[in-house]
């Protein structure tokens, strides 16, 4: 077995870990940047699993980086509270020694950033700029790994200085085999694929307790005011929904309900809905605005989820869309 052979649907980012162990080119930084719940964490490790068992035995190393109990691998999470970003003070007196004295039983040393765009933010840029000297010069065979669901939100000056690998998001089949390993009933699968944008993690929670159906619920609640064709209805759902929780989520959901009653308008398989369990409500939509004007909101939906990491109006962005092919 492969040291990454835990890692699913990535096979680029896969490919380049591989030909840099294998070829001793390992870099001193990288930047593994896409969605949360891809594999960059389990990716970043089984990369220090693989440097850190040359010459000792494979299984007792990687039960050791498992159990937090390997030396030479430091994984640093966010800070609890305030804005979750690491403090200066905590750089200078918990990481900078590490990186000075590493490695200590290996080869090879690891200090793994699980949310780096969080806790060393752009906003907040000490403890970045504290960090800075040591990721451009570090001790030979230290190695820092960032991840990054938000890469522009580091400085510029810690990106330029890492090997960026690219994580997208999970193919379906790839989150399906996940959620059927977790044990998830698969009737609930293809709503919690739908919804996941394609992070594993997501899927998860969306299968539990219910979360797919109640953005269903969100979503449907939206549909009716939009086919009421009052601007008022409008208005007040779009209001309401930015400000309830899990926005993106709404909109997302929304959006794939929207391609659901495109696809009963014309006819299209049942089993191929990501709200299968739902097909009276988006046969009564279906009949009501047909397949264009559905197909329309879907696309313009999905425009404004990109609109949302240029921080557009929440609820103007959704009012817009709702009265742009609404009534």
């Amino acid at each position: 077995m492969g040291p990454f052979d835990g890692i699913e649907g990535q096979p680029a980012a896969v490919r380049t870990l591989e030909a840099a162990i294998l070829r001793g080119r390992v870099a001193s930084a990288y930047l593994f940047e896409g969605p949360s719940g891809v594999g960059k964490q389990r990716a970043a490790v089984a990369l220090a699993k693989a440097l850190l068992s040359e010459g000792t035995a494979p299984s007792e190393v990687a039960r050791r980086i498992d159990a937090g109990a390997h030396p030479d691998v430091r994984i640093v999470l966010p800070r609890e509270t305030g804005h979750r970003n690491l403090q200066v003070q905590a750089v200078r007196e918990e990481i900078l020694p590490f990186t000075q004295f590493a490695p200590f039983e290996a080869r090879h040393a690891f200090l793994i950033f699980p949310e780096a765009d969080v806790s060393l933010p752009e906003a907040h840029p000490e403890a970045a700029n504290a960090l800075l000297k040591t990721i451009e010069e570090p001790r030979a065979g230290v190695h820092f790994v960032l991840l990054a669901e938000r890469p522009d939100r580091l400085l510029v000056t810690i990106r330029s200085r890492c090997q960026r690998v690219r994580f997208g998001p999970l193919p379906s089949a790839v989150i399906e085999r996940i959620l059927a390993r977790q044990g998830v009933p698969e009737e609930a699968w293809p709503a919690s694929v739908a919804l996941s944008a394609g992070s594993a993690d997501r899927a998860l929670a969306l299968a539990a307790e219910g979360a797919a159906a109640a953005l269903f619920a969100k979503a449907a609640r939206l549909a009716e005011a939009i086919l009421s064709g009052k601007p008022g209805a409008m208005s007040r759902a779009a209001e309401e929904t930015a400000k309830g929780d899990d926005y993106r989520g709404t909109l997302t959901a929304l959006a794939a309900f929207y391609r659901d009653v495109a696809a009963v308008a014309v006819g299209a398989d049942p089993q191929t809905l990501a709200f299968r369990a739902e097909t009276r409500a988006l046969s009564q939509h279906a009949e009501r605005m047909g397949a264009a004007r559905a197909a329309d909101l879907c696309a313009e939906l999905r425009r404004l989820e990109e609109e949302l990491d240029s921080n557009a109006n929440k609820d103007l962005g959704l009012l817009r869309v709702m009265l742009s092919v609404g009534g």
